[in-house]
């Protein structure tokens, strides 16, 4: 049996539950489905796209304690799948997907104590686990910050293909007075490596008095230190959404605005070049290697850079025009089910 730590069901959707969604779904249509077993802490419901693996709940713990002590109870007789950044240390045949080294290369951005934590068990998981992460850029800042041989690294990408089974919630339009707009669409939470606050004041720079700039993603408290207080209509702050109502947003943005300065992979590009919409993007190496010859590239440190990036994709129709040839092409490149069949054959080595 390939036991699959099931934390993830617990928390919000951010990217690293985006790809443990689908790569459970994704094992979930296999032939093998069977042979894999979904772990849960308690009150966690089965999910109702789950159709064909196994699914439990075990325990009477959360967080940490649950997956240290109760998920290594449950799970110690098989083989462990993790594939959100944790694990049980303790387990004898686990494989754990690192995300990136954001922790490690940038620890300013977190609390001491979750820094410290997570620091730590990263270094006790790769001399007990086989690790993998999403990105050739994430192997190498693995094995250089865990002291690992990149060989031993897999990289299973995330993809975005998810997005064909959704349909769109046109009303999310209205709702934000989007309709008949030109905005530009920036996708991520106000975590400090997204770098909002700085594409903010770049499209204040340079946008008409029609053009808009819609923000999806949850606003945190060090979003409210680096940006302006009052913030004119043409910014606007769109929340948490649904997929469906992502899926229209995408759909009527003119580009996505992409300026992080630090990522372990960045699936809004993908998604976006998924449904032909042209990107605009940090040049940090990891989004190079994601979206290729695909996207306009702009030094994210740099207001101007960004704001010039801004009006060329707004202004420039050939230039729109060949980025979405472009991106549509480039997307083709992923899928969820390549990856999940990948995780499963070395899942299947330990």
């Amino acid at each position: 049996m390939i036991y699959i730590n099931g934390r993830f069901l617990t928390r919000t959707v951010t990217g690293v539950e985006r790809f443990a969604i689908e790569i459970v779904r994704a094992l979930d249509a296999t032939p093998r489905a069977e042979t894999f077993c979904l772990l849960a802490p308690r009150d966690v419901a089965r999910p109702d796209w789950l159709q064909n693996m196994g699914f439990a709940t075990v325990g009477r713990l959360n967080g940490h304690a649950w997956e240290q002590i109760e998920l290594l109870a449950a799970a110690r007789s098989g083989t462990l799948l993790n594939l959100c950044n944790s694990g049980p240390v303790l387990h004898p045949r686990s494989l754990v997907v690192l995300h990136d080294g954001w922790v490690f290369r940038h620890p300013d951005h977190f609390s001491r104590a979750y820094r410290l934590f997570h620091q730590t068990l990263d270094r006790v998981l790769a001399r007990r686990a086989q690790i993998a992460s999403v990105s050739q850029f994430s192997r190498g800042e693995l094995a250089a910050i865990l002291a690992l041989d990149p060989a031993h690294v897999a990289v299973i990408p995330n993809a975005a293909n998810h997005l064909d089974r959704i349909a769109p919630d046109p009303a999310i339009a209205a709702r934000l007075d989007l309709a008949g707009a030109r905005y530009l669409l920036m996708v991520g939470s106000f975590a400090p490596n997204k770098n909002i606050p700085m594409a903010i004041r770049a499209f204040l720079d340079c946008a008409k008095p029609d053009e808009r700039l819609v923000i999806v993603g949850a606003k945190v408290g060090v979003f409210a230190n680096d940006t302006p207080h009052d913030l004119p209509g043409k910014v606007v702050l769109a929340g948490r959404v649904t997929d469906s109502e992502l899926l229209t947003l995408y759909k009527g943005a003119q580009a996505l605005v992409f300026p992080s300065i630090y990522e372990g992979f960045g699936i809004p590009p993908l998604e976006a070049m998924h449904l032909g919409i042209p990107v605009l993007a940090s040049h940090i190496p990891v989004v190079r290697e994601v979206c290729g010859e695909a996207a306009l590239y702009f030094d994210p440190h740099d207001q101007r850079a960004i704001a010039e990036s801004m009006r060329r994709v707004l202004d420039d129709d050939s230039l729109h025009a060949r980025l979405t040839a472009a991106a549509r092409l480039r997307a083709t490149g992923y899928s969820w089910q390549v990856s999940a069949n990948r995780l499963t054959e070395l899942t299947r080595a330990l």
